[in-house]
């Protein structure tokens, strides 16, 4: 198996070759789009291709335009340090399968390569079936949009989409769980996020919006609060627990124009 590796940084480039070698894939590396262009050709040679963000000349975003032109399918993973919103918006557009944070541990680049490759395959079988296919969350964001999706991927993460458990009383924690495997063969775990109620009793004071614990503004909150640790962290939450105990103004703005459930 194949894996294209286009990145600027030379000594990052021998990382990412080494740490794919060792795992089995044959790997050809490129410095810039250009190059990477070049080598990359129709996509046929190519399992999976991972894409630099920033590069001088050409960047990642026209890379992945360009690349996606010659083939449609082809798994193209974004390696970035600089994750905002409207990059991972514009990368899901154009075709990215996938992000991957740098600088990453050898570990979490395999892990990523595999659970990239594993959607691909799932997306492949989900057009020969005729079913809805899943899609990527987008990296840590100022104000996270995730899609309604039951199952999506992040820095090697496969994630399934929350099951909600109310605790008695109003005033209690809202706790979300969700099953978290590393890369395409690891066991799941089980990852609460809490929603504090003081979190909820501001977000309707300073929001002007009476969302109760039942509304699903809450679950996209904790799916983000997950998605953007495991992005940032790129390791399971500490104890398989997170408190979402802070408001912020991204979260307040996302309330006001949150529709009724």
């Amino acid at each position: 198996m194949r894996i294209l590796v286009v990145d600027d940084e030379e000594h990052l480039r021998r990382m990412m070759r080494l740490t794919l070698e060792a795992s089995g894939y044959e790997v050809a590396d490129a410095a810039d789009g250009e190059e990477g262009l070049k080598l990359f050709g129709d996509g046929l040679r190519f399992e999976a291709t991972l894409l630099d963000q920033r590069m001088p000349g050409m960047d990642g975003l026209e890379t992945l335009r360009r690349m996606k032109l010659q083939r449609a399918d082809a798994c193209i993973i974004m390696v970035t340090a600089y994750a905002t919103i409207e990059l991972a918006v514009d990368a899901m557009k154009l075709g990215a399968t996938d992000f991957v944070r740098k600088p990453m541990t050898p570990d979490t680049l395999r892990h990523a390569v595999a659970a990239a490759l594993a959607k691909r395959d799932r997306l492949s079988a989900s057009r020969d079936t005729g079913e809805q296919p899943t899609a990527s969350a987008a990296p840590s964001t100022a104000r996270p949009q995730l899609p309604p999706v039951e199952i999506w991927t992040t820095n090697g993460f496969f994630v399934a989409r929350a099951t909600r458990q109310v605790a008695a009383g109003e005033q209690q924690a809202a706790e979300y769980h969700f099953v978290v495997r590393r890369g395409k063969e690891g066991a799941g775990a089980d990852v609460v996020v809490a929603i504090d109620a003081k979190v909820r009793d501001r977000v309707a004071r300073e929001g002007k919006r009476p969302l109760g614990p039942a509304s699903d503004f809450w679950r996209q909150q904790a799916e983000s609060a997950l998605v953007n640790y495991l992005w940032n962290e790129a390791k399971l939450p500490q104890a398989g627990r997170l408190v979402l105990s802070r408001v912020t103004a991204a979260m307040l703005d996302a309330a006001v124009d949150w529709p009724e459930d």
